[in-house]
């Protein structure tokens, strides 16, 4: 399947390009998140992000298809992580493949055992870009 087009923030680029300068770039989630960033086709300013399109600290549903089951994720960075509270790095395979997605996009997300699930949007439920929120 091919990979959904996305929208990502000039912001949310800028600061997750930081993030992989930081970090060692043959990690599996830096080299993911990379070619994440390279394939957005539309960079917006936080003011023009669309409320139904994944940002950085946006809380989302979304339901693995073969399953039916619902997440309610938040998408954070690295230091704010926690599976627990549904806390979802970025540098995660499902972190890094749910930025930028717009409501009703489907994602494939590669879980562990080697099987992959289909991951659809359901609903943006918060997203800190368009409520000017801007934490890091």
């Amino acid at each position: 399947m091919t990979a959904p087009s996305i929208t990502l923030t000039r912001l949310d680029v800028q600061r997750l390009e930081r993030l992989i300068d930081s970090l060692d770039d043959t990690l599996p989630g830096v080299i993911a998140l990379q070619t994440e960033l390279d394939r957005a086709d539309t960079l917006v300013s936080h003011e023009e992000v669309p409320a139904d399109v994944v940002t950085m600290n946006s809380r989302v549903h979304c339901r693995e298809e073969s399953s039916g089951k619902d997440y309610h994720l938040t998408l954070v960075y690295p230091k704010d992580a926690n599976a627990d509270e549904g806390k979802i790095s970025i540098l995660a395979p499902v972190g890094s493949a749910l930025l930028g997605l717009k409501v009703g996009q489907h994602i494939d997300w590669p879980a562990p055992g080697g099987k992959t699930l289909k991951l659809t949007l359901l609903e943006v439920e918060s997203q800190p870009a368009n409520g000017g929120d801007f934490p890091e």
